[in-house]
């Protein structure tokens, strides 16, 4: 009887699953060259409300790939020293299983979406971002992410379009838009746009500085920035380097010489990639990218005591599982379940002034109504 069953057994794992789940996955291992030092940050909140709100998105992020971060960064990561923990629902209007585009909308507007959708409820009526509110309260508004910036999380917070591919109308929604700080990729998409239309001139018409490297924008000393340092998605980290802290922190330099304050969402595109290509070694790279950058964020915030950072993820990606270990060394060792999203609740890690109410079990829209909430605009 138990080897017919397990015959049963092993028929299932051949049958073409839609999900991509696979019964059997290699053992993949980790071990850092050189794991980071990571300081110990004790922020103080210096008033009642968040003058700054800076939303941290991993894109693709679980607890289980940051506790393998926190592993392979030998018992460190800079996200510890957030003071609050809490867990968000991911489930979008339409499916069990989100995808970027419904998750990022409902922590940027407050509402639940179809999968694909961005910035429109699931009538495909177009929604105000928390960062549109930002800038009609007088705020200065920001995105930094390692994607192009006409993927759909940072599309979200200034773009209204039902199908999230449609990259043409996007990008010409990010020139009539009011965004005073953009860095990403995406250069291509700018220079040939829709109908031989070159929106990087358009772009400088409306004042902005196109900065095309890192070092580039790091000359800039102030005004509005639109920089596309890569013609698509940025570079694996190995490449980039720290382009994604470097970028951030001249972002909080430059947003936070607005007096009434700013709003800012930096993501860490592509740990969503280490988890779709099933590539622990690029999971890992780009986690431990996305942790400096935070660290330095958190500094920032520690001293300015009146920003707020909230770190989350809008789904997990890859099933990864952690089975074996060792601190000391750093090694780490686990399966993928699959190539796709999986249905997880993400952890909301928070810092700084009203950082306790994100703490509980909550739905990821309720991100949007407590940060809007936190700035004391009320909700929708």
């Amino acid at each position: 009887m138990m080897k017919k069953r397990t015959l049963i057994s092993l028929a299932f794992c051949f049958l073409p699953l839609a999900s991509n789940f696979s019964c059997v996955q290699k053992f993949q291992t980790f071990q850092m060259p050189r794991p980071y030092a990571v300081e110990k940050i004790a922020g103080q909140a210096k008033q009642e409300r968040p003058k700054n709100i800076i939303l941290m998105v991993g894109d693709g992020m679980s607890l289980a790939t940051m506790y393998t971060a926190w592993t392979a960064n030998q018992g460190h990561l800079n996200i510890e020293n957030c003071q609050y923990v809490g867990l968000a629902k991911t489930t979008s209007a339409n499916r069990l299983i989100t995808d970027s585009a419904a998750a990022g909308t409902a922590f940027a507007t407050g509402r639940k979406t179809d999968n694909g959708h961005v910035g429109v409820d699931a009538d495909e009526k177009p929604q105000a971002s928390i960062l549109e509110i930002a800038k009609q309260h007088g705020l200065a508004a920001g995105l930094v992410v390692t994607c192009n910036i006409l993927d759909a999380t940072p599309a979200v917070f200034v773009a209204k379009k039902g199908d999230r591919h449609q990259w043409s109308d996007i990008a010409s929604q990010y020139v009539a838009g009011d965004v005073d700080f953009v860095c990403g990729g995406g250069w291509s998409n700018f220079k040939n746009g829709k109908d031989g239309r070159d929106l990087t001139k358009e772009l400088a018409g409306k004042g902005y500085q196109l900065p095309r490297t890192v070092e580039e924008l790091e000359k800039i000393s102030k005004g509005k920035v639109f920089a596309l340092i890569a013609d698509d998605n940025l570079p694996k980290p190995k490449e980039r380097g720290e382009a994604l802290s470097r970028a951030a922190m001249k972002a909080i330099e430059l947003l936070s010489k607005n007096d009434q304050g700013f709003f800012m969402m930096i993501e860490g595109s592509m740990i969503d990639d280490g988890g779709h290509d099933n590539d622990l070694d690029r999971l890992m790279n780009e986690v431990h990218d996305f942790d400096r950058t935070i660290g330095k964020v958190l500094q920032w915030a520690a001293k300015d005591g009146g920003t707020l950072v909230v770190v989350t993820a809008d789904h997990e990606t890859g099933g990864w599982t952690l089975l074996g270990g060792d601190i000391t060394s750093g090694k780490v060792k686990g399966k993928f379940s699959t190539d796709d999203h999986s249905g997880v609740m993400v952890p909301v890690y928070s810092f700084g002034p009203k950082a306790e109410v994100f703490t509980g079990i909550f739905e990821n829209t309720d991100l949007f109504n407590k940060m809007l909430a936190a700035y004391g605009f009320g909700t929708k």
